[in-house]
C-alpha cells in the first residue's frame, strides 16, 4: 500500500486477501482514515466477490467497533501485556480474536491458522509463533479473562465489555442508568441496517412494499413516518429498482422526523443551512409537493452537487443550491429555516464504526461552540412568525437541551413550540423536544426542536 501498510510480498508466503484486505483496513482506521475510505482504498485494484466483500465489511467494521474489548482479551495471553504491540501485529491478533469471539461461521482453527499465515505476511516468523501462541490459549484457557465488576465499577465493566470510550460510557450511565446504558451500548454494536423514504413524486408506500414481499427480503413500516421502510437485507433488485429510478431515498427515519417537524407547505420559503448531501433538503421539497422554494446552502461545491445529482434523480424542481456560508446570507428571511449543525454523531454509532474513536469530550466542547453561533445566525433568517428547526444525530445533552435553552434564554424573539403537535407522545419530551434512541425506536439517535419567532417581533 502506498503508505506502507502492507510490506511486500514474501516470495512462498500464503495468506488469505481478504483476511488481509481487511487488517489493511483497519490499519488505515485507527490512523485516521474513515471507515469508508479505508474501505475504499483497500478495494482499489482487487476484484472480490460479493461474499468476499460481505466478510471484509464484517471484519473491518467489527473489529474497529470492538477495538476496546478485543484489546482487553488479548491482553490476558501476552507474556508482557504492558508493552505496546506494534500496529499490523495489533490489527492481526485484534481481526483474529473478532473471529473467534463473533464470527460464528468461522471455525476456530481456520481463525487462528489464517491469523497466523497474516502475521508471516505482514511482520515475521517469531511474530507469526506469537499469534499462534496467544490465539491457541485463548482458545483453551477463555476464563482467564476478566472484566470489572458491574456493581462495583459499572462503566469501566460496560467500557471494556462492550468497547466505547469511558467519557461515553461516563455519560450514558449517568444521563439513562446502567440497565439501559448497557442496552444502548449493545444495540450501537449490532449490524446497521438499511432503511428507504419513498418518493411521493413517484411512488407510493404501497407500491414499493410489493418489492420486498416479491423478492421475500424482510422489512418494517416506519415507526413513526410511514413512507419509510427499513431492510434488513438491502441490495439488488432494491436498488435498482427503487434508488435508480427515484423512488426512494437512502435516509434513516430519524433523519426525517425534523423535516415533518418543520412542517413546510406547498408553496414554503425555506432554507437547509447544512443541506448536503440533500436528504431533509429532497424529503422538505416532497413534502411541499414540489411547489415553493428550497434554498440548500453548503460550503462545499463537490457536496452541493451530490444535492443537485439527487434532486434530478427523485424529479424535484425547487431546491436551489448555494455554496457558501451560512454568515454570508444575510439579506433575506424564510418561512422555514432548518439547521442541522456540525455534531458528534453520537446518535449513529451503529452506523459508523470508528466514530467511537474518532470525537473526543474536547470535540464535544469545540462543537458546542460552533453549534451556539450557528443557532444565532440562523435565527436571523426567520420571519416573525416563521419557524426555526434545530436537529442534530447525536444523543448527547450539551449538543441538543442546551444549546435550545441556553438559546432561548438569550433571545426572546422566539419560544419553544412543542413537537407534541406532530408526533406520538412516546417521542416528545416533557419540555417538547423530539428525542429518538436506537435501543427504544429502532432509529438512529437524534434530536430536534421547534422554535417560533413571535410575530410581534
Amino acid at each position: 500500500m502506498a503508505d506502507g501498510t502492507a510490506p511486500r510480498k514474501k516470495t512462498g508466503s500464503k495468506y488469505d486477501p481478504v483476511r488481509a484486505a481487511a487488517v489493511e483496513a483497519v490499519i488505515l482506521i485507527e490512523r485516521g482514515q474513515q471507515t469508508e475510505h479505508a474501505i475504499k482504498q483497500v478495494f482499489r485494484g482487487r476484484n472480490f466477490r460479493p461474499i468476499d466483500i460481505r466478510f471484509i465489511l464484517q471484519l473491518v467494521n467489527g473489529t474497529t467497533k470492538l477495538r476496546r474489548r478485543l484489546d482487553h482479551e488479548i491482553k490476558f495471553f501476552l507474556a508482557r501485556p504492558a508493552v505496546p504491540l506494534s500496529i499490523k501485529l495489533a490489527n492481526i491478533l485484534r481481526v483474529g480474536f473478532f473471529q473467534i469471539l463473533f464470527c460464528d461461521k468461522v471455525p476456530e482453527a481456520a481463525a487462528v491458522n489464517e491469523s497466523v499465515n497474516l502475521a508471516r505476511h505482514f511482520t515475521d516468523h517469531k511474530q507469526a509463533r506469537l499469534v499462534n501462541a496467544v490465539m491457541r490459549s485463548r482458545l483453551r484457557e477463555p476464563e482467564k479473562v476478566l472484566f470489572a465488576s458491574r456493581e462495583e465499577d459499572a462503566a469501566r465493566y460496560l467500557g471494556n465489555f462492550h468497547s466505547y470510550p469511558p467519557y461515553f460510557v461516563e455519560y450514558c450511565v449517568k444521563e439513562f442508568g446502567v440497565e439501559r446504558a448497557e442496552h444502548l451500548l449493545a444495540n450501537y454494536n449490532r449490524p446497521p441496517f438499511v432503511t428507504y423514504r419513498v418518493n411521493y413524486l413517484k411512488a407510493k408506500p404501497d407500491d414499493v412494499e410489493k418489492l420486498p414481499i416479491e423478492n421475500d427480503v424482510q422489512y418494517t413500516r416506519g415507526e413513526y413516518l410511514e413512507e419509510f421502510f427499513r431492510l434488513e437485507n438491502a441490495g439488488l433488485p432494491i436498488e435498482d429498482e427503487l434508488i435508480k429510478t427515484g423512488k426512494v431515498f437512502v435516509q434513516d427515519e430519524s433523519s426525517g422526523l425534523p423535516v415533518r417537524l418543520l412542517n413546510p407547505r406547498p408553496g414554503t420559503e425555506m432554507i437547509d443551512l447544512t443541506a448536503a448531501p440533500g436528504g431533509k433538503a429532497t424529503y422538505a421539497a416532497i413534502r411541499m409537493r414540489n411547489k415553493g422554494r428550497v434554498t440548500a446552502v453548503d460550503k462545499s461545491q463537490k457536496r452541493l452537487e451530490r444535492v443537485v445529482e439527487n434532486s434530478n434523480r427523485l424529479g424535484i424542481s425547487i431546491i436551489a443550491p448555494v455554496v457558501g456560508d451560512m454568515a454570508e446570507i444575510s439579506d433575506r428571511q424564510f418561512d422555514r429555516v432548518l439547521l442541522d449543525p456540525p455534531c458528534s454523531g453520537w446518535g449513529s454509532a451503529r452506523k459508523h464504526s470508528d466514530l467511537r474513536w474518532a470525537k473526543s469530550e474536547q470535540d464535544i466542547e469545540n462543537l458546542v461552540k460552533i453549534q451556539t453561533k450557528m443557532i444565532d445566525r440562523a435565527s436571523r433568517l426567520v420571519k416573525p412568525g416563521g419557524v426555526m428547526v434545530y436537529s442534530t444525530c447525536t444523543i448527547m445533552r450539551a449538543e441538543n437541551d442546551q444549546i435550545v435553552e441556553e438559546f432561548l434564554a438569550r433571545n426572546d424573539k422566539f419560544e419553544l413550540d412543542s413537537a407534541a403537535q406532530f408526533f406520538d407522545e412516546s417521542l416528545v419530551t416533557e419540555r417538547g423536544f423530539v428525542k429518538t434512541y436506537p435501543e427504544c425506536d429502532n432509529l438512529d439517535g437524534s434530536f430536534c426542536a421547534r422554535l417560533k419567532r413571535k410575530l410581534n417581533t
